[in-house]
């Protein structure tokens, strides 16, 4: 899994264009949270698409990012938590043990 790190508002302008072209995954991790890192560790060892960008957020480091995503996409704030951005907009959004990366690949094709 090749994560592009999300760490500034300006990534997440960029993230949000470029959404019209390539779908945008945004993973929230919380490095406190067992369940995130189980499904961290889950995704990574997944068949990912590659027509996909993934985007890893640490919530605790990134808080403030983390806010404006929930703010913009206007989903409630979870952890672990996916959302999937086309055109601009989150298409599907999942926490816990509801991520599956079939999901998410099915919502981008």
């Amino acid at each position: 899994m090749n994560w592009i790190p999300l760490t500034t508002e300006d990534q997440l302008s960029q993230l949000i264009e470029k959404s019209a072209s390539v779908p945008q995954a945004i993973f929230k991790h919380s490095t406190r949270c067992s369940t995130s890192v189980m499904v961290l560790n889950r995704l990574e060892r997944s068949n990912i698409p590659d027509n996909i960008d993934f985007h890893f957020l640490d919530l605790l480091t990134y808080r403030n990012i983390s806010n404006k995503v929930a703010s913009d996409f206007n989903v409630f704030h979870e952890s672990p938590q996916i959302l999937l951005i086309r055109n601009g907009e989150c298409v599907y959004d999942e926490s816990h043990l509801g991520i599956k990366i079939d999901e998410l690949a099915e919502q981008a094709a």
